[in-house]
């Protein structure tokens, strides 16, 4: 029976965390890119270029292994684009911490004519949430997550936070 209530009571705690990252993202974002999940970016037949929109700096700290670092404040479009393949149908994948500024360089890549633009939801967090690994710059696994302040760390339950 004890072990029914504890199982009962992450069960709640896991969709309320998940109802308010929803509640967050509705607040935040304009719905004009879709959503991949942590889960399908991470089965072994998806493939993706991965462009991570965080700072330098948060990127350095870790990221997803793959992941070309454009940036946000510094984002650059022409440079940006120069690192893609010509082919507008490639699968890409834009994240950021949570996925509020993701979907903001995402656009601008799907009104280049990119077809096939997705926002990782929830971000770099959701995926080290659910156990998924990310390097540091050496390319060395790390548990060290860049959580822009102490605000934004609530979101990151799994990992070290890391912020300046």
């Amino acid at each position: 029976m004890k072990k029914i209530l504890i199982l009962f009571l992450l069960i709640s705690a896991t969709v309320s965390a998940q109802e308010k990252l929803d509640k967050l993202l509705i607040k935040w974002n304009k719905k004009n890119v879709p959503y991949i999940s942590v889960n399908t970016l991470a089965l072994p037949n998806t493939k993706a270029i991965l462009l991570d929109a965080r700072e330098e700096k948060e990127y350095k700290v870790s990221h997803i292994k793959e992941a070309i670092c454009v940036g946000y404040n510094d984002f650059k479009l022409k440079e940006t684009l120069k690192k893609l393949p010509k082919e507008k149908d490639i699968k890409i994948v834009v994240y950021c911490s949570i996925g509020i500024r993701s979907e903001t360089i995402a656009y601008q890549l799907i009104k280049e004519g990119y077809t096939n633009v997705y926002n990782l939801y929830g971000g770099i967090f959701e995926w080290k949430n659910n156990n998924f690994q990310v390097i540091d710059t050496l390319g060395n696994y790390t548990d060290k997550i860049h959580t822009f302040d102490s605000d934004w760390s609530k979101w990151l339950t799994k990992g070290e936070k890391v912020y300046e």
